[in-house]
């Protein structure tokens, strides 16, 4: 009897893990074959756009992600740049005095220091938002280094005013750089080729991937604002959006440039974080995806989206039972 158990439950396990495979086959025709894609526009009338740079002990690239920010290609009147710096060590030193420079320049660049890292990332996110009026929020982290040209590529972009979000596709500087830079070159090449743009093709929820994107002020406060109940923000207020009838938009095309990081604790840290957060918003988002009015294969779509993470266990008790 306890054999024939395994045996069904082994069944169970190929069932979910070919349905995987085949949702993500899926995606990857419409990544392919699809002919939809976003119309290429020329922003005649430059909205007002604050850009948030989230920083946490950044010592080594802060002054670097602050100069590359302010070269931005967008007149100055319209553009406001918020550091939100939460660091405990000489970042605020290194940071205070580049942004006072370029304050001198003509920038209106601020940097924002909390009295406590409460919410984290998300509670910084949060905080900022409060302190601006501008239409729209564009963010990067410290790893960035987005191109002159990111703020009049994708704005055009919000033509329609449901439009939330837009996306742009991460860059690697340092994918060259070791075994380890070069596997997760490919993991997020897969993420960026296949998922997002099939997901965006076909209908399906799309995510805020946390940085390189811009959002419309007015959808994070529609769909709640920043909440610090998961560790993946991003794509908790991703979802909340959607649900409430925001459109997403991937831009392929667009290239947003980042460092891969290099060393095993840090890739850990990192994948960590994306793991649970994701499981955080199964729990947290899951029961609302399925009471919506959204499409049969956006629900699908958006299941297997949530629960990428648990591929791997499936994985693991296949290998256990087999």
């Amino acid at each position: 009897m306890m054999a024939q158990g395994v045996f069904y439950f082994w069944l169970v396990l190929n069932f979910l893990l070919l349905f995987y495979v085949s949702m993500e086959f899926i995606l990857l025709l419409f990544a392919v074959f699809s002919k939809k894609r976003p119309e290429a526009k020329v922003l005649e009338d430059c909205p007002t756009v604050c850009i948030q740079l989230p920083i946490y002990n950044e010592k080594y690239v802060v002054e670097r992600l602050i100069d590359v920010v302010c070269k931005m290609d967008y007149p100055k009147d319209k553009l406001e740049i918020q550091v939100l710096d939460d660091s405990t060590d000489e970042t605020v030193e290194r940071a205070g005095k580049i942004i006072q420079e370029k304050q001198n320049q003509g920038f209106r660049i601020e940097h924002v220091r909390r009295a406590d890292r409460s919410g984290f990332k998300a509670g910084a996110l949060d905080y900022g938002l409060g302190r601006t009026n501008a239409e729209f929020i564009a963010i990067f982290d410290a790893d960035f280094l987005p191109d002159k040209n990111f703020l009049m590529a994708t704005l055009p972009h919000f033509s329609r005013d449901n439009v939330g979000v837009v996306q742009s596709r991460w860059a690697h500087t340092n994918d060259g750089f070791s075994f380890l830079t070069k596997a997760q070159a490919i993991m997020l090449n897969t993420h960026f080729s296949v998922e997002q743009l099939g997901r965006n093709k076909s209908g399906a929820f799309i995510n805020f991937n946390g940085t390189a994107g811009i959002w419309r002020k007015s959808c994070i406060e529609d769909a709640g604002g920043w909440t610090a109940d998961t560790l993946t923000e991003d794509l908790d207020l991703s979802f909340r959006a959607q649900l409430k009838g925001w459109s997403f938009n991937y831009l392929y095309d667009v290239e947003s440039p980042a460092e891969l990081p290099v060393t095993l604790d840090a890739y850990k840290t990192q994948q960590y974080r994306w793991s649970k957060g994701a499981a955080e918003c199964i729990r947290k988002n899951m029961r609302d995806l399925w009471s919506s009015k959204a499409s049969l294969w956006a629900k699908l779509a958006g299941t297997v989206h949530l629960s990428n993470s648990s591929v791997y266990i499936v994985v693991l008790l296949l290998v256990i039972t087999s």
